[in-house]
Protein backbone atom coordinates (compact mmCIF):
# COMPACT_ATOMS: atom_id res chain seq x y z
CA UNK A 1 0.00 0.00 0.00
CA UNK A 2 1.47 3.22 -1.66
CA UNK A 3 1.32 6.21 1.40
CA UNK A 4 0.73 9.95 0.57
CA UNK A 5 2.26 11.90 2.88
CA UNK A 6 -0.98 13.49 3.41
CA UNK A 7 -3.12 12.26 5.95
CA UNK A 8 -6.75 13.11 4.96
CA UNK A 9 -5.67 11.31 1.50
CA UNK A 10 -4.66 8.37 3.05
CA UNK A 11 -7.38 8.32 5.34
CA UNK A 12 -10.09 8.57 2.17
CA UNK A 13 -8.31 5.97 0.50
CA UNK A 14 -8.20 3.32 3.10
CA UNK A 15 -12.21 3.95 3.50
CA UNK A 16 -12.20 3.84 -0.36
CA UNK A 17 -10.01 0.82 -0.43
CA UNK A 18 -12.01 -1.44 2.82
CA UNK A 19 -15.31 -0.89 1.05
CA UNK A 20 -14.33 -2.27 -2.39
CA UNK A 21 -12.41 -5.21 -0.75
CA UNK A 22 -15.33 -6.11 0.97
CA UNK A 23 -18.27 -5.66 -2.13
CA UNK A 24 -20.01 -8.81 -3.04
CA UNK A 25 -19.26 -10.62 -6.16
CA UNK A 26 -23.14 -10.42 -7.26
CA UNK A 27 -23.11 -6.50 -6.02
CA UNK A 28 -21.64 -5.12 -9.39
CA UNK A 29 -25.47 -4.29 -10.66
CA UNK A 30 -26.74 -2.76 -7.68
CA UNK A 31 -28.06 0.74 -7.49
CA UNK A 32 -26.51 3.04 -6.31
CA UNK A 33 -26.87 7.13 -5.11
CA UNK A 34 -25.23 8.12 -8.22
CA UNK A 35 -28.44 8.38 -11.14
CA UNK A 36 -27.76 5.91 -13.94
CA UNK A 37 -24.78 4.49 -12.48
CA UNK A 38 -24.84 0.73 -10.77
CA UNK A 39 -22.15 -0.38 -8.02
CA UNK A 40 -19.51 -1.60 -10.56
CA UNK A 41 -20.09 1.53 -12.75
CA UNK A 42 -19.29 3.82 -9.36
CA UNK A 43 -16.09 1.89 -8.53
CA UNK A 44 -14.65 1.98 -12.09
CA UNK A 45 -15.86 6.14 -12.18
CA UNK A 46 -13.10 6.37 -8.71
CA UNK A 47 -10.58 4.41 -9.53
CA UNK A 48 -10.54 6.71 -12.99
CA UNK A 49 -10.87 9.33 -11.20
CA UNK A 50 -7.49 9.15 -8.94
CA UNK A 51 -5.70 7.99 -11.90
CA UNK A 52 -6.69 11.26 -13.78
CA UNK A 53 -5.04 13.47 -10.42
CA UNK A 54 -1.83 11.01 -11.22
CA UNK A 55 -1.72 12.11 -14.75
CA UNK A 56 -2.37 15.53 -14.27
CA UNK A 57 0.45 15.65 -11.26
CA UNK A 58 3.16 14.15 -13.12
CA UNK A 59 2.10 14.65 -16.39
CA UNK A 60 2.12 10.47 -17.39
CA UNK A 61 -0.80 9.25 -18.46
CA UNK A 62 -4.46 9.29 -17.28
CA UNK A 63 -7.29 6.81 -16.98
CA UNK A 64 -7.76 4.79 -20.36
CA UNK A 65 -11.52 5.00 -20.44
CA UNK A 66 -13.69 8.57 -19.73
CA UNK A 67 -14.28 8.23 -15.87
CA UNK A 68 -17.50 9.84 -16.40
CA UNK A 69 -18.85 7.16 -19.04
CA UNK A 70 -18.21 4.32 -17.15
CA UNK A 71 -19.03 0.45 -18.28
CA UNK A 72 -19.37 -1.07 -14.76
CA UNK A 73 -17.94 -4.27 -16.48
CA UNK A 74 -15.01 -5.43 -14.60
CA UNK A 75 -11.89 -7.48 -16.07
CA UNK A 76 -11.18 -8.67 -12.01
CA UNK A 77 -12.12 -7.83 -8.73
CA UNK A 78 -12.76 -4.76 -7.08
CA UNK A 79 -9.41 -4.38 -5.62
CA UNK A 80 -7.76 -5.59 -8.75
CA UNK A 81 -8.79 -2.30 -10.40
CA UNK A 82 -8.97 0.11 -7.52
CA UNK A 83 -5.55 -0.49 -5.80
CA UNK A 84 -3.03 0.67 -9.04
CA UNK A 85 -5.23 3.65 -9.35
CA UNK A 86 -4.98 4.56 -5.27
CA UNK A 87 -0.83 3.62 -5.33
CA UNK A 88 -0.75 5.91 -8.67
CA UNK A 89 -2.81 8.86 -7.11
CA UNK A 90 -0.65 8.34 -3.06
CA UNK A 91 2.73 8.13 -5.10
CA UNK A 92 1.81 11.51 -7.03
CA UNK A 93 0.59 13.39 -4.27
CA UNK A 94 3.43 12.53 -1.98
CA UNK A 95 5.56 14.48 -4.22
CA UNK A 96 3.41 17.86 -3.54
CA UNK A 97 5.06 20.52 -1.53
CA UNK A 98 2.21 21.39 1.53
CA UNK A 99 2.82 25.53 0.75
CA UNK A 100 2.61 24.66 -3.32
CA UNK A 101 0.19 27.87 -4.60
CA UNK A 102 -0.57 26.05 -7.94
CA UNK A 103 -1.04 22.24 -7.92
CA UNK A 104 -2.46 20.35 -11.52
CA UNK A 105 -5.88 18.48 -10.90
CA UNK A 106 -8.28 17.46 -13.62
CA UNK A 107 -11.04 18.99 -13.08
CA UNK A 108 -12.05 22.97 -13.24
CA UNK A 109 -9.94 25.56 -12.13
CA UNK A 110 -7.57 22.85 -13.07
CA UNK A 111 -4.76 24.58 -10.46
CA UNK A 112 -5.39 24.61 -6.88
CA UNK A 113 -3.66 25.14 -4.06
CA UNK A 114 -1.61 22.24 -2.57
CA UNK A 115 -4.10 21.43 0.38
CA UNK A 116 -7.36 22.16 -1.84
CA UNK A 117 -5.94 20.02 -4.40
CA UNK A 118 -5.39 17.28 -1.98
CA UNK A 119 -8.48 17.79 -0.37
CA UNK A 120 -10.42 17.54 -3.84
CA UNK A 121 -9.01 13.86 -4.56
CA UNK A 122 -9.87 13.12 -0.79
CA UNK A 123 -13.47 14.19 -1.07
CA UNK A 124 -13.83 12.01 -4.25
CA UNK A 125 -12.41 8.99 -2.65
CA UNK A 126 -14.25 9.54 0.30
CA UNK A 127 -17.55 10.21 -1.03
CA UNK A 128 -17.68 7.62 -3.81
CA UNK A 129 -16.72 5.18 -0.64
CA UNK A 130 -19.70 6.03 1.15
CA UNK A 131 -21.49 5.18 -2.62
CA UNK A 132 -20.53 1.90 -2.49
CA UNK A 133 -20.98 1.57 1.24
CA UNK A 134 -24.78 2.07 1.37
CA UNK A 135 -25.30 0.61 -1.85
CA UNK A 136 -24.47 -2.53 -0.59
CA UNK A 137 -25.14 -2.66 3.19
CA UNK A 138 -21.57 -1.79 4.77
CA UNK A 139 -21.23 0.60 7.58
CA UNK A 140 -20.61 4.12 6.55
CA UNK A 141 -16.60 4.89 6.08
CA UNK A 142 -17.56 8.52 6.01
CA UNK A 143 -17.22 9.34 9.75
CA UNK A 144 -17.81 12.79 11.16
CA UNK A 145 -14.50 13.80 11.49
CA UNK A 146 -13.48 12.92 8.22
CA UNK A 147 -16.14 14.90 6.52
CA UNK A 148 -15.53 17.76 8.63
CA UNK A 149 -12.26 17.81 7.62
CA UNK A 150 -13.08 17.30 3.63
CA UNK A 151 -15.82 20.18 3.68
CA UNK A 152 -13.59 23.09 2.52
CA UNK A 153 -12.68 21.82 -0.23
CA UNK A 154 -16.15 20.74 -1.11
CA UNK A 155 -17.10 24.13 -0.36
CA UNK A 156 -14.50 25.35 -2.99
CA UNK A 157 -15.12 22.60 -5.44
CA UNK A 158 -18.40 21.94 -5.45
CA UNK A 159 -20.65 25.09 -7.20
CA UNK A 160 -18.41 25.27 -10.46
CA UNK A 161 -18.95 21.58 -11.35
CA UNK A 162 -22.95 21.76 -10.37
CA UNK A 163 -24.77 20.00 -13.37
CA UNK A 164 -21.54 17.61 -14.23
CA UNK A 165 -19.86 16.48 -11.31
CA UNK A 166 -22.03 17.13 -8.31
CA UNK A 167 -25.96 17.51 -8.25
CA UNK A 168 -27.92 20.68 -6.69
CA UNK A 169 -26.92 20.87 -2.92
CA UNK A 170 -30.51 19.42 -1.01
CA UNK A 171 -32.42 21.61 1.46
CA UNK A 172 -32.89 21.97 4.21
CA UNK A 173 -29.13 20.49 4.86
CA UNK A 174 -28.37 18.89 8.40
CA UNK A 175 -26.28 21.46 10.76
CA UNK A 176 -22.36 20.80 9.78
CA UNK A 177 -21.88 21.10 13.69
CA UNK A 178 -24.01 18.49 14.58
CA UNK A 179 -23.94 16.61 11.45
CA UNK A 180 -21.19 17.02 9.40
CA UNK A 181 -21.58 13.88 7.24
CA UNK A 182 -25.25 14.68 6.55
CA UNK A 183 -24.42 18.15 5.77
CA UNK A 184 -21.83 16.87 2.86
CA UNK A 185 -23.48 14.39 1.69
CA UNK A 186 -26.63 17.19 1.42
CA UNK A 187 -24.30 20.09 -0.05
CA UNK A 188 -22.95 17.52 -2.83
CA UNK A 189 -26.88 16.93 -3.74
CA UNK A 190 -26.40 12.91 -1.80
CA UNK A 191 -29.95 12.54 0.13
CA UNK A 192 -27.79 11.29 3.89
CA UNK A 193 -30.47 8.46 4.33
CA UNK A 194 -30.37 7.07 0.88
CA UNK A 195 -31.01 2.89 0.87
CA UNK A 196 -31.35 0.94 -2.22
CA UNK A 197 -34.84 0.72 -1.96
CA UNK A 198 -35.03 5.06 -1.64
CA UNK A 199 -34.01 5.97 -4.15
CA UNK A 200 -31.60 9.00 -5.49
CA UNK A 201 -30.98 12.49 -5.60
CA UNK A 202 -27.37 12.76 -6.88
CA UNK A 203 -24.99 12.14 -9.14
Amino acid sequence: MTASTWDLLDQAYEALRSVAAALPADALGAPTPCDQWNVGQVLQHAAGDQLAYAGRLTGGPGPAEDPFAPTGALTGSPTELLEPALAAAAEAFAGVEPGAAEVAVPLPPFTLPAGTAVGAAALDAAVHAWDLAVATGQASPLTPALAAALSPAARVLAEPLRGFAYAPALLPAPDPDTDPVGALLAFLGRRPDWTPSAGFTSG
